[in-house]
């Protein structure tokens, strides 16, 4: 590569394109990745999945675990055991349980001694409430309990059914839902992704350096995760750290399918494959940084939210997004001039090849929208907004556990059972602290609030009491929500008491709190952080609103379309209260790659041959790249299916559907229809909207000169196209 050409390119681009430094580029990666392989295994083994701790330091609820330590141990929860004989529990049932108890007592974590058995006024059922102590092990480590119960509880009368419920039923039964989550998402992503590559590449091989791209950086994303998570730098779960793996392989895939896809039009460019690479990252590079750019802004504006959980799960993604555009920026070039053009095999794209995008389907779309711009863009606009109308039906104030899994697992069974017979919210009392001086005043007013069926004897320590009041309904409803407002209404009257309530109800409350307050902070926030960095690419302030606004509407359609999938045909019963927050933020920051990926193409063409052509060259040159990239993306997010949690299903269905609208509807039809109809005015204050008119009115450029590529030009009808 000579001098000029460098020159011409960038030092940057040229680097992991070089016939020398590309092996530099692959032997550090293999380096990294060697370093990475390890920690990023250990990743599970820090989440965090308390509930609490996915709270903000100031909620209620987190404060009682705080100030419980003098009582019980924070990591201290109940494991509810009942047991159920329609026909009546016989005293041998009752002998039998009691000397279960015993063995419960006996077990390890079980610091304290059981309550129970505790026979139901029906006479039908029994309960046994055993403290399980999960100590430095956490959350995660319940799920071993359980089984140790389960296996203590099997040598009992026959016709005497039993189930594990409360907290700790429900940490074992959701720590069997994520089990080996990582493993499962990430084998679904590559299977979908390489299928997707298969079919867009029609190469047995080209695939494979996508994938393995992809698969170092997850790697390496999850090691430096590892290792902030290890130090309680970030708070990471389940939850995000399956989102991770979704993200890394579909976005780190997109860009690297517009890469590929340019550097096979510079392969027909440049005898040189070397050269050709360079000028493809020359050329494609501004736009795959400023998608990334933009996901990973959109993805840090979640630090500004009041939830633990969202506020973690923004430097997670911006991390995976961050080192995938370094993995695909890098290594990926650099792989591709070191197998040369026989990995595009068997289509080659040889020196002087007529790329043939012209005379494909986006070519013919566009050419079909060029006939009616404005009437394509407001009847697209009017068929969005009214599918957007589907969002009343969405609930998505948060889901109670018998509607969290597919299926009913044996918490969710066993709840039920206690609900026929015991008060609701058995096993899982509001804990309320309170000074001392006014424990008697406090206990009095808890016994006077709708909704509260016993309330305990204050138990004195330091200065603070502990009382537990039991609700008549059961923890996860939204009955039992609303009686945690009225205790902490009353108990915050009763002067001098200082008093806070917490347990279970109250931690879903604080939850669905402090997630709507997230909502109206952090949407705005993203729209404007977005708006600023499309302004600054596009040196435009209309194109910029205008793409925001197609986007906020391809959020609306894929939420209103799912709110009625989720309802009406796959009878979820409502949705978690960050779902819109989530599908918003994933939209947004990735749906706008789509939109930079095509008006970037768009602005460099409008620079040569006017705004109107320029629309139509870029939705040639980019429709099946962008399209493939919105398959992909849609697959990878769609696999989040595969895990038995409704709120990982919802996720992965509306993400996966808007992506879809956005790829195949919005950013092909609307935007292109937007783009024919405004022409240089999209580009307004800069002086390309002062230059249109007179760009469009000149001459196409001879093939092969600058900025059309030749080849790519593509005219609507009646627009004359250069001579071949």
């Amino acid at each position: 590569m000579s001098e000029t050409r460098i020159g011409d390119v960038g030092r940057l681009a040229w680097f992991p394109s070089s016939k020398v430094t590309k092996w530099f580029v692959v032997g550090f990666w293999l380096l990294v990745l060697a370093a990475a392989f390890s920690p990023a295994g250990k990743l599970q083994g820090v989440l965090n999945n308390e509930a609490v701790a996915w709270l903000p330091k100031d909620a209620q609820s987190t404060q009682v675990v705080q100030q419980i330590e003098a009582f019980q141990s924070k990591n201290e929860f109940p494991a509810v055991i009942v047991y159920e004989r329609p026909a009546g529990v016989t005293q041998a049932d009752l002998q039998a349980v009691a000397a279960q108890v015993q063995r419960f007592n006996a077990l390890e974590p079980v610091k304290k001694d059981s309550v129970g058995p505790i026979p139901a006024k029906d006479g039908k059922a029994l309960q046994v409430i055993v403290p399980v102590d999960a100590g430095d092990a956490g959350w995660d480590s319940l799920g071993a309990t359980v089984d140790d119960l389960r296996a203590i509880a099997k040598d009992r009368p026959a016709g005497l059914s039993m189930q594990v419920t409360g907290p700790v039923g429900y940490a074992a039964d959701s720590s069997a839902a994520f089990s080996g989550i990582d493993g499962k998402l990430l084998y679904s992503a590559m299977a979908v992704v390489i299928v997707i590559l298969l079919l867009t590449y029609r190469s047995p091989v080209l695939w494979l350096i996508p994938v393995v791209s992809a698969g170092t950086a997850l790697f390496v994303a999850q090691a430096v995760i590892y290792f902030l998570a290890k130090g309680d730098t970030l708070t990471v779960n389940a939850q995000s750290s399956g989102i991770l793996t979704v993200i890394v392989f579909g976005a780190g895939t997109d860009y690297a399918l517009l890469l590929v896809a340019r550097y096979r039009e510079e392969l027909r460019r440049h005898e040189d494959r070397h050269e050709a690479m360079a000028f493809a990252l020359h050329r494609a590079g501004p736009a795959i940084l400023a998608s990334g750019a933009t996901v990973i802004a959109g993805m840090l504006c979640l630090l500004v939210a009041t939830m633990n959980s969202t506020k973690g799960l923004g430097p997670v993604a911006a991390i995976g997004i961050g080192v995938g555009l370094l993995v695909m920026l890098t290594l990926l070039p650099a792989l591709l001039v070191v197998c040369g053009r026989w990995i595009f095999w068997p289509v080659r794209p040889t020196y002087g090849s007529v790329d043939h995008t012209r005379d494909g389907i986006w070519a013919r779309v566009g050419r079909r929208i060029a006939r009616a711009p404005r009437r394509t863009w407001v009847m697209t606009s009017v068929l969005l907004a009214v599918a957007s109308l589907g969002v009343l039906q969405l609930n998505a104030v948060g889901l109670k556990n018998a509607d969290s899994y597919y299926g009913k697992p044996e918490s969710v069974v066993g709840e039920q059972t206690l609900a026929r017979h015991f008060p609701a919210g058995s096993g899982s009392p509001v804990m309320v602290l309170a000074n001392a001086s006014e424990a008697a005043a406090v206990k009095s007013t808890l016994e006077g609030v709708q909704g509260v069926s016993t309330v305990t004897d204050p138990v004195t320590k330091g200065g603070r009491s502990l009382i537990q009041a039991t609700l008549t309904d059961a923890p996860d409803s939204d009955a039992a929500t609303k009686t945690v407002d009225r205790v902490r209404a009353a108990i915050g009257a009763v002067p001098g008491a200082d008093a806070i309530a917490g347990g279970d109800t109250a931690t879903r409350a604080d939850t669905l709190r402090a997630a709507a307050d997230d909502n109206v902070r952090i949407i705005p926030l993203i729209l404007g952080v977005v708006l600023l960095i499309l302004v600054l690419l596009l040196r435009a302030v209309t194109a910029p609103l205008v793409l925001i606004g197609t986007v906020v509407l391809s959020y609306g359609a894929a939420m209103g379309l799912s709110s009625l999938i989720f309802r009406h045909v796959l009878g979820f019963a409502g949705a978690d209260s960050s779902l819109p927050l989530f599908v918003f933020v994933f939209l947004v920051a990735l749906g706008i790659d789509y939109n930079i990926f095509l008006m970037t193409r768009v602005h460099e063409e409008s620079k040569e041959i006017g705004t109107r052509r320029g629309a139509l060259v870029g939705l040639a040159a980019t429709g099946g790249v962008i399209t493939s990239a919105g398959l992909v993306l849609a697959g990878t997010f769609a696999v989040l299916g595969t895990l038995p949690v409704v709120t990982f299903a919802e996720i992965g269905i509306a993400v996966a559907l808007g992506v879809l609208l956005d790829t195949l509807v919005v950013r092909s039809v609307l935007v292109t229809a937007l783009n024919l109809d405004l022409r240089g005015r999209m580009w307004w204050p800069s002086n390309l909207a002062r230059r249109d008119r007179e760009l469009d009115a000149a001459p196409l450029p001879d093939e092969g000169s600058a900025g059309t590529g030749g080849a790519d030009v593509v005219a609507p009808e009646g627009v004359p196209q250069p001579a071949r």
